[in-house]
């Protein structure tokens, strides 16, 4: 039986998450004007509020570009994980693992067009319960990236402990 090409599922999720990203981030952008609105951002509910951020580094400011130079090395580092991932997804054959890199490849590549086209990544989605942040803000590219990375270590763990067991058996 020959294995199932599950590299359309791939494509798709990244161009899905990618158009995603950049059509919210247009939005907040410019109809939204959220970049004028500085620190009073965007209530939409309790928890959560649209607020215009800059980030000029990598996760969790991590790697913080100041320089024009430090920018396209960040851009050529990013640029060489989206390949890494690419390459994976274009190889791997569970399907499920597929659609996680494909989100993952997808986020990148969002991020990756901001910091070529502006020199950093818009950031606006501020998760928050009262003065307490469980995260930075982010934006969806980032929860893609870090969903899919989720889904790729869950599953990892589960079907290693799965194997584990089946060996065990025997």
């Amino acid at each position: 039986m020959a294995a199932v090409n599950h590299r359309p599922l791939g494509l798709t999720v990244a161009i899905v998450t990618l158009a995603l990203d950049q059509l919210i981030k247009y939005t907040v952008t410019y109809p939204l004007a959220l970049k004028s609105r500085m620190d009073e951002g965007i209530e939409l509910l309790p928890i959560f509020r649209l607020r215009w951020l800059e980030n000029r580094g990598v996760s969790m400011g991590f790697l913080h570009a100041s320089t024009d130079m430090m920018r396209w090395l960040l851009v050529g580092m990013t640029i060489l994980i989206a390949t890494f991932v690419g390459v994976w997804m274009w190889r791997e054959k569970a399907r499920q693992d597929v659609a996680a890199l494909g989100l993952v490849l997808g986020g990148a590549i969002g991020n990756i067009v901001d910091r070529v086209r502006l020199g950093y990544v818009i950031d606006y989605a501020d998760l928050h319960f009262g003065e307490w942040r469980p995260f930075l803000i982010f934006n969806l590219a980032d929860a893609a990236i870090t969903i899919g990375v989720l889904i790729l270590l869950a599953r990892a763990l589960l079907l290693r402990e799965k194997g584990a067991k089946t060996e065990s058996l025997n």
